[in-house]
């Protein structure tokens, strides 16, 4: 049963964070106890409530005065390997809509490929380790020897001693360091994550197949899939992306995205992003993993999760590692120029906007429901963003007071569209809202096709009057 509208809303939650307790109560909702005669309003949820929430099994149905912050199935879009195949699926779909629009199909297949160029090549193990094993050997590169590995061999064939043994000694280290030289290979840097874990948990780089097959060995439960052997021990599945080993460094450290979209409903599509984002810098500096001084294990210079950088002994507990995005915005301007930096944040947004079109129809579109994502973004070193994940519960846990400030703006602003002051009256925000708060309209679909309809009645209805006009001047004979 739902309160009379006098009563302040009723929330309630799976856990006491700071930034989210303080804005139910800023906003003087009460918070609900199971002993209150009406249903609690607004419930700031974790994922497996939510399951249990939509669960057909508990028979529960949600009333028009109540709202929960995840969608039943937002792992479409939050689950590594879901959201890989939805991007994918995504992809064909603007091919084959290109084609039966009469575009020649190989530039429609181009174009699509295009569009989406977003995500990393990605594959989910043990399933597609075929497919993913014909890719790293297609990009495993063959060097050829150098000038400075042709001296190298020549110095190592000057003979430095006279007896028979010395000379064949240069000999033998000429004929292998010239085996070396010709054999060398460039191999590439793929990025190992289980697909549903989070804070770094789990995640690894390798250059080799080998290491792979001994990951799949100790990882996975009896016999054989996909080439791969498997182990003693069944654990969920992995993705494996290809490495974006040339990332955008500021002060030789690599760094990336937190960005925050609020998204209420996806048919129609409406959702925001968020101005207050902030950039994630690891405490090591980085060195490519192609260098001779790349450590594939080090991942103070690798991983910018927090929770992995906070054990680093370099750590700033004052700044947590953290800039702005207004901060990030000013340096980037400075360093790259104002039109590169404002295409970059376009760009952006159009990763995101492209990310929830992938979903947008297989996601269960419950009115009941709102979600606050974290995008995880990694820019390049040609200012090409890349979509790395998207978390569908982001930390709420402050590490300075900035970063509390940050969250506690974000969640205000969540609430705002999500649980708008007309909740009460059974509504949200009516018509285009271009912002609330730090909070920027992405895309408002509904309002989109009302401005749409809106101006072909006006175009009819000029042609009406135009047409009336004229009949007019026909009948008196004014011409």
């Amino acid at each position: 049963m739902a309160p009379p509208s006098p009563i302040p809303l009723l929330w309630r939650s799976d856990f006491d964070k700071f930034v989210v307790t303080a804005n139910f109560q800023r906003r003087g909702w009460q918070r609900w106890h199971a002993n209150h005669d009406f249903d609690w309003n607004v419930y700031w949820a974790n994922v497996h409530t939510t399951r249990e929430i939509f669960s057909p099994e508990n028979g529960i149905r949600l009333g028009e005065h109540q709202r929960v912050n995840h969608f039943p199935n937002h792992y479409e879009l939050t689950r590594k390997d879901l959201l890989v195949k939805n991007v994918k699926r995504y992809r064909k779909d603007l091919e084959r809509e290109a084609i039966r629009a009469g575009e020649d199909p190989a530039v429609a297949s181009r174009n699509a490929s295009s569009a989406v160029d977003f995500l990393p090549a990605t594959f989910t193990l043990p399933g597609e380790y075929a497919l993913f094993a014909d890719a790293f050997r297609k990009e495993t590169e063959v060097l050829l020897p150098t000038a400075k590995d042709d001296e190298d061999a020549k110095s190592a064939a000057r003979p430095r001693a006279t007896s028979g043994r010395g000379v064949a000694s240069s000999y033998r280290a000429s004929r292998d360091l010239s085996a070396r030289a010709r054999g060398r290979r460039k191999r590439p840097t793929w990025i190992m994550k289980p697909t549903g874990k989070a804070q770094g948990k789990g995640i690894f780089l390798i250059n080799s197949l080998q290491q792979t097959k001994r990951w799949a060995s100790a990882s996975y439960a009896g016999g054989a899939h996909n080439g791969l052997s498997l182990g003693a021990r069944g654990e969920e599945a992995y993705v494996v992306s290809r490495y974006v080993d040339d990332p955008l460094l500021i002060g030789g450290k690599k760094f990336d995205l937190r960005l925050y979209v609020v998204v209420t409903s996806f048919r129609p599509l409406r959702a925001f992003v968020s101005r207050l984002g902030f950039a994630r810098f690891c405490a090591a500096k980085y060195v490519s993993s192609q260098s001779s001084k790349g450590d594939l294990d080090d991942h103070y210079a690798h991983l910018t999760n927090v929770a992995v950088q906070k054990k680093n002994a370099e750590y700033n507990e004052k700044h947590g590692g953290k800039w702005s995005l207004t901060n990030l915005r000013l340096f980037l301007e400075s360093a790259r120029g104002a039109e590169a930096t404002s295409r970059l944040f376009k760009e952006l947004d159009a990763v995101i906007l492209k990310s929830l079109r992938a979903v947008q129809h297989v996601m269960h579109n419950d009115a009941h429901c709102f979600e606050l994502y974290g995008y995880d973004m990694l820019i390049d070193e040609g200012l090409k963003p890349w979509l790395i994940e998207v978390n569908a519960s982001p930390s709420l846990s402050a590490t300075t007071e900035d970063d509390r400030d940050v969250k506690l703006a974000v969640i205000r602003d969540a609430l705002a569209v999500a649980v708008p002051e007309s909740f009460c009256g059974g509504s949200e925000l009516d018509g285009r809202v271009n912002s609330v708060g730090s909070l920027d309209l992405l895309v408002d679909d509904a309002a989109d096709a009302a401005a749409q309809t809106s101006r072909a009645r006006e175009r009819r209805d000029r042609g009406a009057g135009h047409l009336f006009l004229s009949r007019e001047r026909n009948r008196r004979g004014d011409f």
